[in-house]
């Protein structure tokens, strides 16, 4: 009955990750998490209104979006401190994306953004429940970093206009923007141009001066108030500066995708880029933040919490949330104890919003793009370029192509090609695993090994040790490798593997030691495995590879191991051996020796 409810009790909090950490609130816990959500929610009002822009959303959904999906993740993630909601680099995937197949701002844009947050939601919770969660490791960080400077340009490329006050033509890239902004760089509006430099002035100074409060709220209310002077003063036609206009002043009203064949054909690609990307960012920020927390983080539920933020998000008004970095760390910093802060912060905004959204009217466009250019350059992250180029090339070639992809195509094809990369040297190291001659230490009594060949070997024992995997991405170097060990050193005829490396043996690899045995046999000598562990054993066993490779074989101490294998060794070369390197030599007498007193072991000339 104990033993029932314990099972219970554990697939409970499984499916309800709330129950965990619901049982350690307390007055305290509560007023610090209170505050930190109040902090957060002061946050979000202008990144939230940013991130739509760069959306091309209705400027009122980027505040629908840091609701709902902030709270549901916080309920079933398994972060304590992840916020969830619109970030800047999802917000350019979709703008790219989906501006091709609707005008921004448009009923049929915003029910596409809709509808992909749906399909994004459904792939994370499909991959949430086939417990896929382990794929995030083999996505390089360098894609992120390669990613973030790449959109960093784009955005800064795309909020120019708004920032200088110039009529500028959409473009297709960020070279065609350049070159318009060069060529007609002298029509921006003086005035407009003023009211941007105090906005990131404004910031800038509180992020120096007092960093401990919201500057970015700071900025807008004193850019506004300039704005709104200006405009009295020498009116909108002659400044030049437009206001954002009031948002709606109402709730997240109720949506619904559109699951149409061709609607889901269209953005399928889509779906599937921003799924790998959303995942990795949200899974990074949440390792990176419980690194400082002393957190464990499971994947597997962040992809559940997370791909169940996106579903409901979609029936209320949401586009594509992940895990905000900015709101995430904020939340740290606040003191935030548990998720109860983005809970609280996602209740809040829901006042806030109907209080705050005739005060839009006042928001000059200007303040919004150099906010958004201010952000966008903090995405460059400066230290991790230099580390990367300067540490490993295979990483530097990583990020360089994403971030040349990212500014030359379409985004999901960077991310999907920055991954891909990712994987393609991740597997090449693999399917390299390293292989190492190993010699006798220079002490027989605990059989210690060393790597390298400067020291004895005996002449009739080749010991290697592998490690990593031996599966089918490695098998053609593993063969490759003891085929020259065959070749080259034909004499040693038994071949002990040192296994305590070699974390998985798949069927192929599995076939290959088969096949290694047979060759060696042929020879006269064979193969022995030591310390053969329980993952690659299932294998070995169930395919019966170990009942011919033998019981007597397999080894579990070195002690056995070389005793073991000694039985086997051809007495005559024993005998003439003057290296005398294991313990057992010692018991065989020189020839010399014989011919004074015969020996009264007997044993096959040829080994066995």
């Amino acid at each position: 009955m104990k033993l029932h409810f314990r099972r219970l009790h554990t697939a409970s909090r499984k499916l309800f990750p709330f129950l965990r950490w619901t049982g350690n609130l307390d007055r305290d816990t509560v007023r610090a998490d209170f505050s930190a959500g109040l902090t957060g929610a002061a946050i979000v009002l202008p990144q939230g209104v940013a991130f739509a822009a760069i959306a091309g959303m209705p400027l009122e959904y980027g505040l629908y979006a840091s609701i709902v999906p902030a709270i549901v993740a916080a309920l079933f993630g398994s972060s304590w401190h992840l916020i969830s909601g619109p970030t800047t680099a999802a917000s350019v995937i979709m703008y790219s994306s989906l501006s091709v197949l609707a005008l921004p701002g448009s009923q049929e844009y915003v029910t596409l953004a809709i509808t992909l947050a749906f399909m994004v939601g459904i792939t994370q919770f499909v991959m949430a429940m086939l417990r896929m969660g382990v794929l995030v490791n083999f996505i390089s960080h360098s894609v992120i970093v390669g990613f973030m400077a790449g959109a960093a340009l784009l955005i800064v490329a795309k909020q120019l206009k708004d920032f200088l006050g110039l009529e500028f033509p959409e473009q297709n890239n960020l070279y065609e923007s350049v070159l318009y902004l060069m060529e007609n760089w002298e029509a921006f509006h003086p005035m407009v141009l003023l009211i941007s430099l105090i906005t990131i002035g404004v910031a800038l100074f509180f992020q120096k001066k007092w960093p401990q409060y919201p500057g970015m709220i700071a900025a807008l209310v004193i850019g506004s108030l300039t704005a709104v002077l200006l405009n009295w003063v020498f009116g909108s036609d002659m400044t030049g500066i437009e206001m954002v206009g009031a948002l709606p002043q109402r709730l997240p009203p109720i949506s619904a995708p559109n699951l149409s064949i061709q609607v889901l054909q269209e953005l399928a690609p889509l779906a599937l880029a921003m799924t790998l990307f959303a995942l990795t960012e949200a899974v990074s920020i949440s390792r990176a933040l419980a690194l400082k927390s002393g957190q464990s983080v499971n994947s597997n539920q962040e992809f559940f919490g997370q791909g169940l933020s996106n579903i409901v998000g979609s029936f209320f008004s949401s586009y594509v949330a992940t895990g905000s970095f900015n709101r995430s760390a904020a939340n740290y910093e606040a003191g935030a104890k548990t998720p109860l802060s983005a809970i609280i912060a996602g209740v809040i905004l829901i006042p806030l919003i109907l209080l705050i959204a005739p005060l839009t009217a006042f928001l000059p466009v200007a303040s919004v793009a150099a906010l958004l250019i201010l952000v966008a350059l903090r995405l460059i992250n400066i230290a991790q370029l230099k580390l990367v180029f300067t540490a490993d090339r295979m990483e530097a070639a990583i990020v360089a192509v994403t971030f040349t992809s990212t500014i030359l195509f379409k985004l999901e094809f960077a991310i999907l090609l920055g991954v891909i990369m990712s994987l393609m040297i991740y597997l090449r190291k693999t399917s390299r695993p390293r292989i190492e001659s190993r010699v006798p230490g220079n002490s027989q009594q605990n059989r210690k090994f060393r790597s390298g060949v400067s020291g004895p070997e005996c002449p009739q024992l080749k010991i290697l040790r592998i490690e990593d995997s031996i599966y089918f991405g490695s098998i053609t170097y593993v063969r490759e490798m003891l085929s020259l060990y065959r070749e080259h050193y034909p004499e040693q005829k038994h071949l002990l593997i040192l296994t305590k490396g070699i974390n998985q043996i798949d069927w192929a690899g599995a076939e290959l030691l088969f096949h290694e045995t047979q060759e060696r046999r042929k020879n006269g000598g064979d193969v022995y495995l030591y310390r053969l562990k329980r993952n690659a054993n299932k294998v070995m066993k169930r395919g019966g590879y170990l009942d011919y490779i033998g019981k007597n074989n397999i080894f579990n101490s070195k002690h056995e191991a070389i005793a073991g294998i000694f039985e086997h060794l051809n007495t005559d070369i024993c005998q003439n051996c003057t290296k005398r390197i294991f313990l057992e030599c010692k018991k065989i007498p020189y020839p010399n020796e014989i011919e004074q007193k015969p020996s009264s072991r007997k044993r096959q000339p040829d080994g066995g």
